[in-house]
């Protein structure tokens, strides 16, 4: 953990002018993030074990973890910012506005501190040394308690208790988090999220736990680790099936040459997009294989004996 922290933060200097960096307390070794705030007050957020750095706010003052959870509280622009899942923006970046409490601080003053965040209070210190203290939200705490211990029907009914759009939020990104896809659909209706409501409920009629594994990593935007899983499991069919969706045409067709599967359907939908857009083909490596006969008959037919073969996996 030590090693992994020494290097991210060699890592991190490297790309940022770094004015304050801080580890959070919650969680495992593998899962906990690292907060950076550059000389630009620009704060960003980053996995310790991988760098993927990620800025979540601008001209901050001051920033502070949670003694006990994975909650960030930063004093910035005027306002006093909390964020009760900042995980959020590796699981889905439109919910990091539903997940975060924004106060007033105009009373704090200029260049505010942030001295402890504990419980549910957060301590601040003005520039004439006084002590003002803010609350926070007693519910994601608890939301934490309930998460950590996989009590997700317990995290569920305080939802339903509380009716707070912010806690309903955070409970759709830790239910993605966690691959809890029934709460996630739970949690995605109450907050009126259809299309994301409509994806889960696509997720959870695969037959497969890689093809599910692969479609949560397309959720949260990484393709490239979507694709690794389905071809780790020998959901070659998926794989291309993903790139196809993606508009990922000449990976599809690579895919598709590489382990001598579905090249007809590639093309197939290859053609059909152009024509619906009364394209011509411009592709080398697409013009190479013009002359493949597409027999739609044909594709259907395997794309189905594809699926049925997963239900048996």
């Amino acid at each position: 953990m030590l090693r992994s922290l020494v290097g991210s933060e060699m890592c991190i200097r490297d790309r940022l002018e770094v004015a304050e960096i801080a580890l959070d307390q919650f969680g495992l070794g593998s899962e906990r993030k690292l907060a950076v705030l550059d000389r630009n007050h620009d704060l960003y957020l980053t996995p310790v074990h991988r760098q993927h750095l990620i800025k979540i706010a601008n001209m901050v003052d001051s920033f502070l973890w949670h003694t006990k959870t994975g909650m960030l509280a930063a004093s910035m622009d005027g306002q006093l910012c909390t964020w009760y899942y900042p995980n959020v923006v590796y699981v889905d970046t439109d919910l990091i506005t539903q997940t975060r409490c924004l106060k007033d601080g105009t009373s704090l003053g200029k260049n505010p501190q942030l001295v402890q965040f504990a419980d549910t209070h957060i301590t601040v210190r003005r520039s004439d040394g006084a002590l003002v203290c803010s609350s926070v939200s007693p519910f994601p705490s608890l939301l934490y308690e309930y998460t950590q211990a996989a009590q997700w029907d317990a995290a569920t009914k305080l939802c339903r208790f509380v009716k707070d759009h912010k806690i309903w939020a955070c409970l759709a990104a830790m239910a993605i988090n966690g691959q809890m896809l029934d709460t996630a659909e739970i949690a995605f209706a109450a907050i009126n999220e259809v299309d994301k409501l409509q994806y889960i409920l696509h997720i959870k009629e695969i037959p497969t736990a890689e093809g599910v594994a692969a479609e949560l990593a397309l959720f949260r935007r990484r393709p490239e680790e979507a694709e690794q899983i389905l071809l780790t499991a020998g959901l070659h069919y998926r794989a291309i099936k993903l790139n196809i969706k993606l508009f990922n045409w000449e990976r599809a067709l690579d895919l598709a040459l590489r382990h001598n599967v579905h090249i007809d359907t590639v093309l197939g939908y290859r053609q059909r997009h152009l024509k619906s857009f009364n394209k011509e083909e411009t592709s080398q490596i697409f013009q190479q294989h013009q002359d493949v006969h597409i027999d739609w008959e044909a594709i259907k037919a395997k794309i189905t004996e594809e699926k049925e073969a997963e239900k048996n996996l």
